[in-house]
């Protein structure tokens, strides 16, 4: 744990991270300190950058995003066509301007990224893939995983 934060601002971080929307009164109440402290503790939080932004989680079934699928990418560092050297991460930038990918990170192994996407239906995470993804500059491969079931998916960090 970083010197910058105590075991108050924890407490604070933790009852944030499973509800955001809590008055800051309420939070003093369960973290036994004045209003006056916690509502600078978190304004110091959010300064310092241990909390980036406030979101609703919403439900993609219900916005009719109900499939799923991890792509792996491979990349190609110098394409037959460039005349020079394709850096990894501005690949990684560029798929991630697209409306259907949720997550992108540059990874070890065999594979050198893992997108997360959501689509309405399996054609449409297909049509995303040959018609949008392949046609990225830098792009050598892919192969796609298409999940059946999210048994956990969140956002909350132990600590």
């Amino acid at each position: 744990m970083s010197r910058e934060i105590d075991e108050k601002d924890l407490q604070i971080l933790r009852i944030l991270q499973s509800n955001c929307n809590l008055p800051v009164k309420t939070i003093a109440k369960m973290v036994n300190s004045p209003v006056t402290t916690v509502h600078a503790k978190i304004k110091r939080l959010e300064n310092l950058g241990y909390i980036k932004s406030y979101k609703a989680v919403l439900d993609s079934r219900k916005l009719g995003k109900s499939v799923t699928a991890f792509i792996l990418v491979s990349f190609a560092y110098t394409p037959p066509i460039a005349s020079r050297m394709l850096s990894q991460r501005d690949v990684a930038k560029d798929i991630a301007k697209f409306s259907e990918v949720q997550e992108v990170h540059i990874i070890t192994g065999d594979w050198d990224l893992l997108i997360k996407v959501k689509a309405s239906s399996i054609d449409e995470i297909g049509k995303f893939v040959v018609d949008k993804l392949r046609t990225v500059h830098g792009v050598e491969k892919t192969l796609t995983c298409v999940v059946f079931d999210s048994i956990k998916e969140g956002f909350d960090i132990s600590f």
